[in-house]
């Protein structure tokens, strides 16, 4: 429901949820369940693969209006500023 575009396209069930280090902040792991997963992960595990933190993830540019904002909003998450959820 935090995702504009799922609303529109009528898919509104689902979560991406961050997982990251407490004490380094970079990102473990993203669980992301609902349509078109797939196509989400990769940025995911781009980050992990690069040993992102979660505020760098946070610092990219996601376009609007996009399924991929649902990544970031679980990156804000990890600090507790997401403002859509």
């Amino acid at each position: 429901m935090a995702s504009g575009k799922a609303a529109a396209m009528g898919e509104t069930e689902g979560f991406v949820k961050c997982l990251a280090d407490p004490e380094t902040d970079k990102v473990l792991g993203v669980h992301i369940v609902g349509p078109h997963a797939t196509d989400l992960i990769s940025e995911a595990a781009l980050a992990i693969k690069m040993g992102a933190t979660v505020e760098q993830v946070t610092q990219v540019i996601h376009a609007h209006p996009t399924l991929a904002e649902a990544l970031l909003e679980a990156a804000e998450a990890v600090h507790g500023r997401a403002i859509h959820i």
